[in-house]
């Protein structure tokens, strides 16, 4: 059994897996929080159909998908496999995403790397989106097949694929409400949109980090001003949003000040962050792209960076506006001064209330009497997975033995999903498997993306033996 999955999935992703995904990473589909203009480029359209067409071509009996498309709204795949065995009714949910974030400047990527070029170099595919999150619909699809493909048995899947996810996944709701009947009560529910701390073994997430982001705007002048003339009488709006930006934030530690944006740690996920110590000191840092010798991060134990990662706020400012570039800056006091602020949140906190707490504490008793505005952007609560249930945690331990030699490793994720949460309410009992290929130096969001092709194909086969197990656990 384990050596024809392997043998299938090794020969699907060769053959037609990563020859389309490279189709489908020259598909410069942004995300429409980062593309004005996404519904009437169709390029969003394009990706899905792009999907959609491959699936459509696939030999799984009983296959069923549709591309839902309503105007304003972003696309929705949706894919129905029925069971192998009449009469089994416990279902499967996986879910992926195909919409991506913006590209960066070209001169960010590497010699011969760029966004929309697909370059498969030492065993990686580089290209944007196909880690983050193309590569999840031909993993779902493939696991499938390599199930009947060993005679083993499966039960009703279906597979849901989305184009909003970097932005937030406003659209998300919509389609799920529409969809509710086609959906059932799935007792598992399969996210191939996480990361790993390594690629020597299958990773589960445990916990997701919510986010909020918005552009916060100091305005005081009409148009700009002679620096010398006014100096020392008008004060800079830059520095204005430096105040501002310090009741929000301690920029000495990078502690968020506001409380809001905290939430406690649960002890059950400082024991499980503790396990991380014996991966080595460097587990989070030996990665990060510093720029020389002597640039160093924030300093910890291994647990301790976890639990910052996973479990507390950060802010970073992530976009500015009203700043000429550099090399056209003259000595003038500008009229205004914009900074995005994206924070990250803790699991467990409500991202409206700190939205809302963000906003207030910004506007208040502007300096200077300046115009202070914080406009929402997009917001979205984190996430806590339930206890996995023992047949579920051994299935998972025994597929990753399976194929890495290696039990699964489990960590809580700085990054968010809104989908997750969303879910957890929906179906209060499901258990969850939030996996995926995003290990390091992968660099989602980032220059030089990219899909490490051999870990991918083992965690396509760690899926495929997890759906087997599913149907066998409820079968008996």
């Amino acid at each position: 059994m384990q050596q024809t999955i392997a043998d299938f999935i090794e020969s699907k992703w060769d053959s037609e897996c990563i020859p389309k995904l490279e189709e489908y990473i020259r598909i410069p589909c942004q995300s429409p929080g980062f593309d004005k203009d996404w519904e009437s480029n169709g390029l969003l359209d394009d990706a899905m159909d792009l999907l959609h067409d491959w699936v459509k071509q696939q030999d799984v009996p009983g296959l069923t998908s549709k591309v839902m498309h309503e105007t304003g709204r972003t696309p929705f795949m949706i894919v129905q496999v029925p069971g192998t065995v009449e009469g089994f009714g416990n279902r499967i949910l996986m879910y992926g995403h195909m919409d991506k974030q913006p590209p960066l400047d070209l001169e960010l990527w590497s010699e011969g790397l760029s966004p929309y070029n697909p370059v498969i170099r030492d065993g990686k595919l580089y290209g944007r989106g196909g880690a983050d999150d193309g590569y999840a619909i031909f993993s779902a699809i493939t696991s499938i097949q390599a199930v009947k493909k060993a005679g083993l048995d499966h039960g009703p899947i279906t597979i849901v694929v989305e184009a909003d996810e970097e932005s937030g996944s406003g659209n998300l709701p919509f389609w799920i409400e529409k969809i509710k009947p086609e959906l059932g009560t799935p007792d598992v529910i399969f996210c191939l949109d996480s990361g790993a701390l390594n690629y020597d073994q299958m990773w589960l997430t445990t916990s997701l980090r919510g986010a909020i982001n918005g552009q916060l705007k100091v305005e005081l002048l009409a148009e700009g001003i002679h620096s010398g003339i006014f100096g020392g009488i008008v004060p800079c709006t830059f520095r204005i949003v430096r105040q501002l930006l310090s009741r929000i934030e301690n920029e000495m530690n990078g502690e968020v000040l506001v409380p809001e944006c905290h939430t406690d740690i649960p002890e059950d996920f400082k024991e499980q962050m503790k396990q991380l110590d014996e991966l080595g000191p460097d587990v989070f840092t030996k990665d990060v792209p510093w720029l020389h010798e002597g640039c160093c991060g924030f300093q910890g134990l291994t647990s301790e960076l976890g639990l910052a990662n996973a479990w507390k706020p950060c802010l970073a400012v992530t976009g500015v506006s009203g700043l000429p570039p550099a090399e056209n800056a003259g000595n003038v006091l500008r009229p205004y001064t914009g900074i995005v602020v994206s924070i990250r949140l803790p699991p467990a906190a409500d991202a409206e209330k700190a939205m809302s707490a963000v906003k207030c504490v910004l506007e208040r008793d502007p300096p200077h009497g300046a115009r202070v505005t914080f406009s929402r952007g997009m917001q979205a609560s984190g996430w806590c997975m339930p206890d996995l249930e023992p047949w579920l945690k051994d299935a998972v331990n025994g597929a990753s033995e399976m194929f890495f030699n290696k039990p699964c490793g489990y960590q809580g994720l700085g990054g968010t999903i809104p989908f997750m949460g969303m879910l957890g309410e929906m179906f209060p009992s499901a258990q969850f498997v939030i996996t995926g290929v995003l290990g390091p130096k992968s660099n989602a969001h980032g220059p030089n993306e990219f899909m490490d092709i051999a870990f991918t194909k083992k965690i396509t086969c760690c899926v495929a033996n997890l759906v087997n197990a599913h149907f066998v656990h409820f079968s008996k």
